[in-house]
C-alpha cells in the first residue's frame, strides 16, 4: 500500500523547534515559533483563563457532545467581539473549528464546493500554510503583491492595482491585522480602499484573523473585518483564539460566514455543518468554553483585556528597543521598520546564509526567510541580539 509514497517535507517551523530544543547553548535565543512569550521566555497561562477553567471544572456535569457546529455561546461571543453591529446578524452563520486553522479549513472546503478550483489570491509573502491548504482543498492559489522588501513596507499601490483586476469568481485571502510574516499592515484608509475595490469587482474576501488585539487593540484590529462586513454582500472570516487567549493547545477557532440574506445564510450554515461532519465530526469544546466564560463575564473580560494589553505593549516595547539598539550600534536607520510594524512578527530581509550563520555561530534561531517572533526577544539581551544581527550581516556584505 505505501510503496508509492515518498517522505513528506517537514514544516520548517517544526524543524527549527527541534533544532532549538537540541541546542545545548545556554545563551541561545528562540525567535522562531509563533507563540507569545513573557519576560522569562515562558508562554504563560493568562489569569482570566485560569479562573475560567476553575469555574468550568467546578460546574461541569457532563462530557457529552456539544453538537456538530460546536459551542454556540462561544461562536456568538466571537461574532460580537469581531463584528459588533457592522452587519445584520440574520446574514451571519458560524461554526467552531479546531483552532484558527481548522476554522479556515471549514471555510475553504465550503468555498471549493461553491466554486470548484476557484482562484485564491494570497499575499506575497504569507503564512506558509496558506498555500498548501488551498491546494489540498482543491482551490488554485496565486499571489498578489503585498510587501516591498526594499522599503520594508506594504506596496499598497501594486496590491490595489491587482485587486482591481479581479472578478466575482476570485477569492482574496487577507490578513485582517498583524500580517504574518511581515508585521507590515494596512492603514484604515487603505482598508477603506480595499473594501471599495472588492465591492466594485465582486471578488470574495476571506479574512484570516489570528491576532486580534495583538496589533493596536481590539477595536482597531477589528476595523478591517467590520469595514468589509458593512461594504460587501458576502465574505468569510477565520478567527483564532490561540494567541489572544493564550490557548495554543486547546485549538479554539471560529468560522464566520456572511451571506447576502438570511436564506443564503441558512444554506451556508448547513454546508459548514456538513463539512465538519464529514471531516472531524465535532469540534473539541474546552478551549471554546474557556473563551465563552471569559467573554460573557464582565469581570473576567476586563481582566483578559488588561492582560492582552500588557502583552501587546510588551511587544511594542521590544520592537522599539531592538530598533534603537541596532540604530545605536550601526549609526543607521536600516532596521527602524521593526518599531514601525505591529503584531508578533517582523520580516528582517536577511539572506538565508545570514540566518544560518546566526543560528550556527550565535544560537539565534529564526525562520529561514528571516521572520522573527518579536515576543521571543529576551528583554535583557536586546543589545547582544542587535550585535549578533549586525555582525552576521556585515560578514555577508
Amino acid at each position: 500500500m505505501f510503496e508509492t509514497l515518498h517522505k513528506a517535507t517537514l514544516d520548517k517551523i517544526f524543524v527549527l523547534m527541534a533544532e532549538y530544543a537540541a541546542d545545548p547553548r545556554s545563551e541561545k535565543i528562540d525567535l522562531g515559533v509563533g507563540v507569545y512569550k513573557d519576560e522569562t521566555g515562558n508562554t504563560p497561562i493568562m489569569s482570566a483563563v485560569r479562573k475560567a477553567e476553575a469555574r468550568i471544572h467546578e460546574n461541569a456535569r457532563t462530557k457529552t457532545y456539544v453538537g456538530v457546529s460546536g459551542n454556540r455561546g462561544f461562536c456568538n461571543a466571537i461574532v460580537d467581539l469581531v463584528l459588533a453591529d457592522s452587519v445584520d446578524r440574520s446574514r451571519v452563520r458560524t461554526a467552531q473549528g479546531p483552532g484558527g486553522t481548522g476554522a479556515l479549513w471549514i471555510l475553504i472546503q465550503l468555498l471549493n464546493r461553491a466554486k470548484p478550483g476557484a482562484r485564491v489570491m494570497i499575499s506575497d509573502p504569507s503564512w506558509p500554510n496558506h498555500w498548501p491548504m488551498m491546494e489540498l482543498a482543491g482551490l488554485t492559489p496565486e499571489h498578489y503583491p503585498y510587501f516591498d522588501p526594499k522599503t520594508r513596507a506594504v506596496d499598497f499601490d501594486a496590491m490595489l492595482a491587482t485587486l482591481d483586476t479581479l472578478g466575482p469568481d476570485d477569492i482574496v485571502l487577507l490578513h485582517a491585522c498583524c500580517h504574518n510574516p511581515t508585521g507590515a499592515n494596512l492603514t484604515e484608509a487603505q482598508w477603506d480602499q480595499v473594501a471599495a475595490s472588492l465591492a466594485r469587482t465582486g471578488a470574495f474576501p476571506l479574512l484570516d484573523l489570528a491576532y486580534l488585539g495583538f496589533g493596536d487593540g481590539l477595536e482597531a484590529d477589528a476595523y478591517a473585518a467590520r469595514k468589509l462586513a458593512s461594504s460587501v454582500p458576502e465574505m468569510m472570516i477565520a478567527f483564532s483564539g490561540s494567541k489572544n487567549f493564550g490557548l495554543y493547545r486547546e485549538r479554539a477557532g471560529c468560522a464566520i460566514a456572511i451571506a447576502r440574506d438570511e436564506a443564503g445564510a441558512d444554506i451556508v450554515g448547513s454546508q459548514m455543518s456538513n463539512v465538519i461532519r464529514a471531516s472531524f465530526s465535532q469540534p473539541p469544546d474546552h478551549g471554546a468554553e474557556i473563551i465563552r466564560v471569559i467573554l460573557e463575564d464582565p469581570a473576567l473580560r476586563a481582566e483578559w483585556e488588561a492582560e492582552l494589553a500588557q502583552m501587546r505593549e510588551r511587544m511594542k516595547r521590544l520592537r522599539v528597543k531592538l530598533a534603537e539598539a541596532i540604530r545605536k550600534q550601526s549609526n543607521a536607520t536600516d532596521y527602524d521598520f521593526i518599531a514601525e510594524h505591529s503584531g508578533m512578527f517582523s520580516l528582517l530581509g536577511l539572506e538565508r546564509d545570514v540566518v544560518e550563520r546566526l543560528k550556527t555561530e550565535d544560537g539565534v534561531y529564526m525562520i529561514n526567510d528571516s521572520r522573527i517572533n518579536v515576543a521571543g526577544i529576551p528583554e535583557d539581551r536586546v543589545d547582544a541580539l542587535a550585535s549578533h544581527l549586525l555582525a552576521a550581516t556585515r560578514q555577508s556584505a
